[in-house]
């Protein structure tokens, strides 16, 4: 079954509520997997939510969406919430569902900071805050590792003064894997976030064993690949050893299975304003997961298509 029809499937399968015109889809009441932060313990599902353009928005039926994707966010039990100041208005408007939807003690809020220098730093992490309208933040991320070690200084004194709770860094391809890999054995940061998935499976080779090695909790962006790994299955079936072993109903819930098999990886967080969309991506990380042997078998026959 192919995302389309999957999503389609749960329309037709029931009705939880309404948010601003939109309804949200029935989801099943199984619980998600979970995995433990190395720093402290505490557990993130394997599946959250990425804003990046899909939270830039300003219509009234987008907003109705994307309030209708975050109820559903945390209705199915998710808590990842991950966000930037490059991202437009993503983040003020994360900010306002959160408040509108009483839902900030339910969700793990993260975001980023990306400028030069202290001081333009301290400010765009203060605005960012705001905008989100948390006074502690969850997760901060040196975006992009710009600045990493002036802004890393300040997240330090931050942590201290529980300002934000865990530091992080963050890229998006795999050229900056080498950095990514430097910085963490510096800084120590408990996250680190990267691109990883079957269309970008180099993560593999070295950055997240290293990742479990220093102990660091990792996110993973551009679990889909900008919707590159949709066009290369679009017409075809997923397996059906997949669906009877895994569980799995659609591609995108093959392709986040075969993220969150890895050992190392935290939460994987897949942007979506679609909260039908958002219900299928919760649905990978409901019951078993892949296996290593599982998760190259899955490797070969993406491969062969």
């Amino acid at each position: 079954m192919d995302r389309r029809r999957f999503c389609e499937s749960i329309a037709l399968g029931g009705f939880t509520l309404a948010s601003g015109g939109v309804s949200l889809p029935a989801m099943s009441a199984e619980p998600l997997n979970e995995r433990a932060i190395p720093a402290g313990g505490e557990k993130l599902p394997v599946v959250g939510l990425g804003t990046w353009q899909v939270f830039d928005v300003a219509a009234d039926k987008e907003l109705a969406e994307t309030r209708a994707t975050l109820q559903a966010l945390a209705e199915g039990g998710a808590r990842v919430v991950d966000s930037s100041p490059m991202y437009g208005r993503s983040e003020s408007v994360a900010g306002d569902l959160m408040q509108d939807l009483k839902l900030r003690d339910k969700l793990f809020v993260a975001t980023k900071v990306w400028t030069r220098g202290r001081e333009a730093g301290i400010e765009q992490m203060n605005t960012s805050m705001q905008r989100l309208k948390v006074e502690t933040c969850d997760l901060m991320q040196v975006h992009n590792l710009v600045d990493t070690d002036i802004h890393l200084a300040t997240l330090a004194k931050w942590k201290e003064q529980k300002r934000i709770r865990y530091r992080g860094i963050t890229h998006y391809h795999a050229g900056a894997h080498a950095d990514l890999e430097r910085a963490l054995k510096k800084h120590r940061v408990e996250f680190v976030q990267v691109n990883y998935s079957l269309a970008e499976p180099e993560a593999d080779k070295r950055l997240l064993d290293v990742c479990r090695e220093q102990g660091a909790a990792v996110l993973i962006n551009r679990p889909f690949a900008e919707g590159a790994l949709f066009t290369r299955v679009r017409g075809k079936g997923v397996p059906e050893w997949a669906a009877q072993e895994l569980g799995i109903a659609s591609w995108g819930q093959f392709f986040l299975k075969w993220i969150i098999g890895h050992p190392a990886v935290t939460c994987a967080i897949p942007g979506t304003r679609n909260p039908r969309h958002l219900v299928d991506n919760l649905g990978a990380a409901r019951g078993a997961l892949p296996t290593a042997a599982q998760r190259e078998r899955m490797r070969r026959e993406f491969a062969a298509l």
